[in-house]
């Protein structure tokens, strides 16, 4: 009796269902929901001199199944020397990965000339780490608003149990502000315009 009891419960075991490295990836940010952290500069460029030694904060703002809204805030660099609230990276899924946008805002909420640039995953990538090549809309905006220097763009977000990356890489550029996950702080007030 045991035997068929096993056999016929057999049936009723369910497979897990696979992930990507990309799910396991966007499930690691979405876990974080809600909260944010210090981070600070990790990149050393004459052309991020005004970002040095500046509080920054990330906060996982707002997350739904297929979008993940990340603001970056940066102290001292706002119109009166206060927080710079104008840049919130946006992570969606795809149907071939995930995707990575920009979105910049001036202290009234009004759209920056340059706004909702990235580009999508070219690769499975890792559960800690993703890149996002700029994409043809991307480099048309930067062409048209003479940025043609971002024409050749990598964006890459790490998370890990540490912490979380942003980075951006060019020829000549290479850029980096990093989050510890172990100093949660209060959560900032919304970013501009949201």
């Amino acid at each position: 009796m045991p035997l068929l009891m096993a056999a016929s419960l057999a049936g009723c075991a369910t497979t897990p269902t696979a992930t990507t490295p990309q799910d396991d990836f966007f499930a690691a940010l979405s876990a974080r929901c809600g909260k944010a952290y210090a981070g600070r500069l990790a990149s050393d460029q004459e052309a991020d001199a005004e970002m040095h030694g500046k509080a920054m904060v990330m906060h996982i703002r707002h997350c739904t199944s297929d979008r993940i809204e990340i603001p970056f805030h940066i102290d001292g660099l706002g119109p009166d020397g206060d927080w710079d609230r104008s840049r919130t990276w946006i992570i969606t899924r795809t149907s071939t990965g995930l995707r990575l946008k920009h979105d910049h805002r001036h202290a009234d909420g009004k759209p920056d000339a340059t706004t909702l640039y990235g580009g999508d995953t070219a690769d499975a990538g890792t559960a800690a780490r993703q890149t996002f090549p700029v994409d043809a809309e991307s480099i048309a905006m930067f062409t048209a608003t003479g940025r043609s220097v971002s024409n050749t763009n990598i964006w890459s977000i790490e998370t890990t149990s540490a912490g979380f990356t942003y980075g951006l890489d060019r020829p000549g550029r290479h850029f980096r502000v990093a989050f510890d996950y172990a100093k949660p702080v209060t959560p900032p007030p919304a970013p501009w315009g949201w």
